[in-house]
């Protein structure tokens, strides 16, 4: 489940979660995107704050940047 998800899942805003944990509700967004991620205390502070395993926020992250980004496949060069 992504970090979106947990936090929806427990009815709270973006700016409420940012808060509680000591982000800014930026920080949470960017988080939610992929487009940054925490540092290990910062996710620890959330999986607590959201009762949830730190495992769970952080495979949340890693799906949603695997979402984003799509490799590029390279052709064979002859020789």
């Amino acid at each position: 489940m992504s970090l979106k998800d947990e936090r929806k899942k427990k009815k709270l805003s973006q700016i409420e979660l940012a808060h509680a944990v000591g982000l800014s509700q930026s920080m949470i967004q960017q988080m939610e995107s992929g487009e940054k991620h925490g540092s290990v205390s910062t996710n620890i502070k959330i999986a607590n704050y959201l009762g949830v395993s730190m495992e769970s926020i952080l495979s949340g992250l890693k799906n949603t940047e695997s979402n984003k980004h799509i490799p590029v496949q390279r052709e064979e060069v002859a020789r």
